[in-house]
């Protein structure tokens, strides 16, 4: 259908050549060069996401020992926290024991204060008593004169026996 002529093909070769010539010359180095440029940037890119990546790991390495080491130090202030509650409870055990034992020392000597108070007071009582009745029984069987003289004369014997 469609027979280009051969002066016709001639001139579309020529054409093509200049172009191609114009395109080799100045356009196909700067296309070249615009995707080298390119691939360099990809490459550089993908280097930039890997060191990236690299300092990310690095970063959650150090980020676990960091962890690691935060939950050691917690077991150890709370290993801590607890020696110290210990120490701290024991301390005031021995202090209420102590206190206790104090306490219990001054009630006894109270006790003991109030026990030798009460003897005293029952001893004096007795003797009150006992020279209450001592002194009726006297009074009743001292009466008579014979038996005052005969009671005087028996405790100043008495009385020079017990001194020699």
């Amino acid at each position: 259908m469609l027979k280009p002529e051969f002066g016709l093909v001639i001139w579309m070769c020529i054409c093509f050549g200049t172009v191609f010539i114009v395109l080799a010359k100045f356009g196909f180095p700067i296309i070249t060069k615009m995707v080298a440029d390119r691939k360099n940037y990809i490459q550089d890119s993908l280097d930039a996401a890997q060191k990236a990546n690299e300092q990310l790991a690095s970063i959650k390495e150090q980020s676990d020992a960091i962890l690691a080491s935060a939950k050691t130090e917690q077991v150890k202030i709370l290993k801590e926290a607890a020696d110290t509650r210990d120490r701290i409870v024991n301390e005031a055990r021995e202090q209420a024991k102590i206190a206790g034992a104090k306490e219990l020392e001054e009630m006894r000597k109270l006790i003991q204060a109030e026990k030798d108070q009460a003897i005293r007071d029952i001893r004096r009582q007795v003797a009150e008593l006992s020279v209450d009745v001592a002194e009726k029984v006297l009074r009743g069987s001292l009466k008579d004169s014979e038996a005052q003289m005969s009671m005087i004369d028996r405790l100043v014997d008495e009385a020079m026996v017990s001194k020699s």
